[in-house]
This record gives structure tokens, C-alpha cells and sequence, in this order.
């Protein structure tokens, strides 16, 4: 054997023993006793906020789609924070600086985790870390290098464990939940897929509490690591249950619902949900979850929006106080980046490979489930405001019969649907390019920009958009609207 081949084969040995050295996958800690008072929740963060003053509720839900989704709910972020609206007071807010909660799966998980972790200062260089960069390239380029092949022969490690350490080190930097939440932002919520049941686990304290773990040290790319895991092509991402062991108790308004074989219709889907998160309660039997992507169970992050509703409505419905007794105003801005690309299969008697056969079988669905989701969600809006306005002429009648009240109980509040998708765009060509653009982590960088600047073109004509305005007797302040190269340049308003 000549000297060149041993040294190769030396170099080959030193990857393999180092990739063997760093295959440890990161354990979620346990914890002793689950306290709803504390943890990077909702609840807990809204209080801080003095939250029961606040009129206007505001949620925005990034879906997935790759990098598709990263650009165009990044540019959901730039219009927002480069426009500003102003009532008939005189009194202004940016758009940016009202929001209270995102929801992020897949793609836009990385937007909604580098927008709180790092709030301002995601717009000095998100494009560069990450929008811009050939993310999917460099985690193949990983993948086949023999420094890693060691590691990911490792039962306990596989790709998304390589990918994760990836994203750490181009954009998260080491932090952790506990980071998350010292930052200060709205309060997000990373969704994944339980592997097993097709059940939503999301990166929140109180899924954490049901596998009696603690959500602070966990590494914000592994959030985004396990929402992004596309099964097949990204292994899933394990954590440790210990569900079973901290004296895990349900929410107070579950008590009211949770034993009733026929809850209130409105909270039915909530209940079912509710009852799908407990069973991974069994920690005994369950000791390890895998997790895959998030789009699996919910695409478009909404779910968890419409199960608060939804509870909110069957509480008023038997007299219990509710979370959104104090809001006027619920805003929900769903920012889709469904993308449904033309293909010429029926134009030709042969059928698609296996290969576009899967990846169509797997994709339609979610399609259509993102669809019910929207759907579901303006339909409970228009039943609240149908219900406010029986209320109000009843009481103007002066009708006090007490069960005709409690079939017409519900929430005060108003709630606004603001889609952001391709289909909104008026542009056909535009649409069309938009359409074409794969489920990938790297896309051109026209396509990145293209995607950053539809989105505020898609907010700023939103029918459900002018009508907030208008039942806000604001306007937008002429001149802070800037689309991303602006943006990119100019300092914040």
C-alpha cells in the first residue's frame, strides 16, 4: 500500500473516531413539579405585559414551505415594521410593534424564532445568514463529509441533529428558550409533528409540562430542527418524555369540558386536541418522542389560534370567565406560502414517477387542511358577529329570558382574517413566479426579494386589512410605507 492511499485512509480513520465523539444528542431536562405561573408561556408573558389593558389582540402565523416561507414571512416583518398607522387622535404605532404572538412551522419557524430571539436586529442581516444563503447545500455538504459519517451512523443522531447544529451556528448562536424569553418580543410558538400519533407538539412551557421537562435550556435550533424535519429526507428529531412525574395538572377551563362525552360544539375540536397532547403524558410507556415537521399536523400554525377561540366560546356559553374577556379586537394575519406549481401530468397518458407521486400525495392534503384551517377561522368570526348582533337586539327589546342569553353568550371581541398568500397577489405573472418556486433551503436571490416584497403588497390591498382600519378609525401614515430594498436601507420609523 503506497503512502498517499495510507494517508488517506489515516484521514478517513480521524473522521470517523471524531464524528464517533460528537454523536451525543442533547437531552431536554426534567423537572420536578409543573408551575403554570412560570415558563416561556402565553399566559405567563402576557401577564408581564399588563395584557388586561390591551384592546387589540395580535397573531401572525408563518406556514411552511423552506425558504419560500422564511423570505415571505420575513417580508410580512419588513412592511410591518415600516408602516405605521395613526387614528383620528392622532395617535400612531408602528404595525411591527403591535404584535403579541407568532406561530411558526417549518420555514417560517427560523423568521418567527430570529425575529423574537433577536427582534431590530434581524433586519441588519437575516438575508445574508440565512435567506440568502444555500442552507440545504451546506447541510448535504455536511452529510457526505467523512468527519460526520461517524456520527450520523449513530442511532441517536441523525441529519436533523446535523442541521441543527448548522442553523445554530449561522443564526441562532447558541441561545436557548430561556434567551427567547429574556428578549422581550411577542411570544412564539414553534409547531412540530409527534411521529407516532400525527399529533401537534409545540415548543411551548406547558407542552413541556406534560412531558414534565424544561423548555429553558433547550437549543432554539432544535425547534426549528425538529419543525423543518420533512420525514425521509431529515431524520426526526427525539426528545426525552418524563411525562408522569411532576404532578402535571390540566388547564382550569379543561376541567369544565374534558370528562363531558359531548363537550360544547365550539370547544369539540379544542377538547380533541387537548385530549391528543395528554397522551404524551405517559412517560413510562412513551420515554422518547420523535419529532418531524411541523406542516404534517398544521401547515399554517393556526390551530392553536383557533383552539383558544374556540375554548374562549364555550366558556362564555356556560358563564365562566374567558382570556379574551378584555380584547376588543382579535388579528389574525396568516402568512401562506402554499405554492401549487402547474405540472403537465394530464396531458400524458403515463403517470408521474414514484417519486412525484409521493411527494404530491404527501403535500395535497396538507394543502387542503391549510384551506379547512382558514376556513374554520372566518367561520367562527362571522358566528361571534352574528351572535354580538343578536345580543344587541335583544337587549335593545328588552328580551331578559335567561336561556335565550345563553344561546346567544359569546365573546365580544371582533375577529379580523388576514390572508397572505400568492393567491391574493393581483399580479398574474407574479403569482405565477411565486408558484413556481420549490419547497427548498435555497432559492435565487430574486426570488428571495420577489417573495419579501409581495407580501406587503398582499397586506397593504387585504380587504379584511382596510376594514380594521376603518372599525379603527386609522389610516396609514402617508410616507412609512417601504417595500424590503427600502427597508434594507433605511432605519426603523
Amino acid at each position: 500500500m503506497d503512502r498517499i492511499t495510507l494517508r488517506a485512509l489515516a484521514v478517513l480513520l480521524v473522521g470517523l473516531l471524531a464524528g464517533c465523539a460528537t454523536a451525543i444528542r442533547p437531552v431536554n431536562p426534567p423537572i420536578t413539579q409543573a408551575d403554570p405561573r412560570s415558563g416561556y408561556r402565553f399566559e405567563v408573558r402576557d401577564a408581564r405585559a399588563a395584557a388586561a389593558t390591551r384592546e387589540n389582540l395580535v397573531i401572525l402565523a408563518f406556514s411552511g414551505g423552506g425558504t419560500r416561507a422564511a423570505a415571505f414571512s420575513y417580508g410580512a416583518l419588513e412592511y410591518m415594521r415600516n408602516t405605521r398607522i395613526e387614528n383620528s387622535r392622532g395617535q400612531s404605532v408602528r404595525l411591527l410593534d403591535s404584535i403579541d404572538f407568532i406561530s411558526g412551522v417549518s420555514g417560517g419557524s427560523f423568521t418567527a424564532l430570529a425575529y423574537g430571539l433577536y427582534g431590530e436586529k434581524l433586519f441588519d442581516d437575516y438575508e445574508t445568514r440565512f435567506l440568502k444563503r444555500d442552507v440545504q447545500g451546506e447541510i448535504v455538504s455536511r452529510a457526505l463529509s467523512p468527519a460526520n459519517w461517524g456520527a450520523l451512523s449513530s442511532t441517536a443522531w441523525g441529519r436533523s441533529e446535523l442541521a441543527a447544529q448548522l442553523y445554530d451556528e449561522i443564526l441562532f448562536n447558541g441561545a436557548t428558550y430561556a434567551d427567547l424569553d429574556r428578549a422581550g418580543g411577542p411570544t412564539i410558538s414553534v409547531v412540530t409533528t409527534d411521529l407516532t400519533t400525527g399529533s401537534r407538539f409545540v415548543f411551548n412551557q406547558a407542552y413541556f409540562d406534560i412531558i414534565c421537562s424544561d423548555l429553558g435550556p433547550v437549543p432554539l435550533s432544535r425547534a426549528a430542527s425538529a419543525s423543518s424535519a420533512v420525514p425521509v429526507v431529515l431524520s426526526s428529531v427525539t426528545i426525552n418524555n418524563y411525562g408522569g412525574t411532576c404532578g402535571q395538572q390540566l388547564p382550569p377551563w379543561a376541567a369544565k369540558f374534558i370528562d363531558d362525552p359531548d363537550p360544547p360544539r365550539p370547544a369539540a375540536r379544542a377538547i380533541r386536541t387537548l385530549r391528543s397532547a395528554l397522551e404524551f403524558s405517559d412517560g413510562a410507556n412513551r420515554p422518547f418522542l420523535h419529532l418531524v415537521d411541523g406542516g404534517v399536523a398544521d401547515n399554517i400554525g393556526v390551530r392553536g389560534a383557533l383552539d383558544t377561540l374556540e375554548i374562549s366560546e364555550a366558556l362564555r356559553h356556560v358563564g365562566a370567565k374567558t382570556p379574551l374577556d378584555h380584547v376588543k379586537r382579535v388579528v389574525v394575519i396568516v402568512v401562506n406560502s402554499l405554492s401549487e406549481p402547474p405540472t403537465t401530468w394530464d396531458r400524458s397518458e403515463s403517470p408521474p414517477g414514484p417519486l412525484a407521486t409521493m411527494l404530491k400525495a404527501a403535500g395535497t392534503p396538507i394543502d387542503r387542511n391549510s384551506f379547512e384551517t382558514v376556513e374554520s377561522l372566518r367561520d367562527t368570526a362571522a358566528r361571534w358577529r352574528m351572535l354580538r348582533q343578536l345580543r344587541e337586539s335583544k337587549a335593545m327589546a328588552g328580551n331578559s329570558d335567561p336561556a335565550l342569553a345563553r344561546m346567544l353568550s359569546g365573546p365580544d371581541a371582533e375577529i379580523y382574517t388576514i390572508d397572505v398568500s400568492f393567491s391574493a397577489l393581483a399580479d398574474r405573472k407574479e403569482r405565477e413566479y411565486l408558484n413556481q418556486q420549490p419547497t427548498t433551503f435555497v432559492l435565487p436571490p430574486e426570488a428571495v426579494d420577489r417573495l419579501r416584497a409581495a407580501a406587503g403588497k398582499v397586506i397593504q390591498s387585504s380587504p379584511e386589512f382596510a376594514r380594521l382600519l376603518k372599525d379603527l378609525d386609522a389610516r396609514v401614515v402617508e410616507g412609512s410605507k417601504a417595500g424590503p430594498a427600502a427597508a434594507s436601507r433605511a432605519p426603523a420609523p
